[in-house]
């Protein structure tokens, strides 16, 4: 059983996981590395290699999120190896760009299914250790196109503002037995999701940005380490926006 707390990331080896890994690490975390596939497992177990100066245990774990069976069995293996979950972060997610009147139902359902549903069957799975510790930390990953929308992601803004809803909620189940339940919002982050897309859509994105530039996945990570650290105690149900002023509610 571990000593430290232990948090689990899913998406551990895209740029904002990776950058999320870092800075719990450096706060004295255990890690679970969420993976997928035998390339997504490689990749975890060079990043646990490049934690390892922190001196915590990194364990990497492969499971497809679509799978609900999977998702279980990671569940089992983090509690088989340290006995404990203290924090999750739901960071996995994809995206399938399209104009809502072209998009095809299976992009519409495959996003959900991921940025969504795989975030509720993990969040069920980490409640059930938190409940017994009487202490837990749930954060989820969503985005600033589930607070305003966004053109042509009418699947992947759905997902988003969904997973709003289902922080909200779970933060209020949950808050009996000491967990908090919160989101991250990121706005225009330099990470996977807006790599590809063009100069021009880039700098268009931009100038709507009143801090007049891209976040950086370690802008993201400063606020889940926040949200997963005591200082963060009486914090739930919120979402945090990690945006540079593009949405001001």
């Amino acid at each position: 059983m571990s000593e430290r707390q232990v948090a689990l990331i899913t998406g551990s080896t895209g740029s904002l996981g990776t950058a999320i890994c870092y800075e719990l690490a450096a706060a004295g975390f255990d890690l679970a590395l969420h993976c997928r596939g035998a390339k997504g497992l490689d990749k975890a177990r060079d990043l646990a290699c490049e934690l390892s100066h922190y001196g915590g245990t990194y364990l990497p774990v492969e499971a497809e999120l679509i799978s609900a069976v999977q998702i279980s069995a990671m569940f089992s293996q983090i509690k088989q190896e340290f006995g404990r979950l203290d924090v999750l972060v739901n960071n996995a997610g994809i995206n399938r760009d399209q104009l809502m009147v072209r998009m095809s139902e299976a992009d519409f359902e495959q996003v959900l299914d991921i940025n969504l549903k795989a975030a509720f069957l993990c969040m069920q799975q980490a409640a059930k250790l938190m409940m017994r510790q009487r202490y837990g930390r749930i954060i989820n990953i969503a985005s600033v196109a589930g607070q305003i929308g966004n053109y042509g992601q009418a699947n992947y803004a759905a997902s988003k503002a969904a997973l709003i809803g289902l922080t909200k909620t779970a933060a209020r189940e949950l808050a009996a037995r000491k967990i908090t339940v919160n989101a991250v919002a990121p706005g225009f982050i330099d990470a996977g999701l807006t790599r590809s897309l063009t100069p021009e859509q880039r700098e268009a994105f931009i100038a709507q940005v009143p801090l007049g530039r891209a976040g950086s996945p370690r802008d993201v990570a400063f606020a889940v380490g926040f949200l997963a650290s005591a200082e963060a105690d009486y914090i739930t149900g919120q979402v945090l926006s990690v945006n540079g002023g593009l949405l001001m509610p």
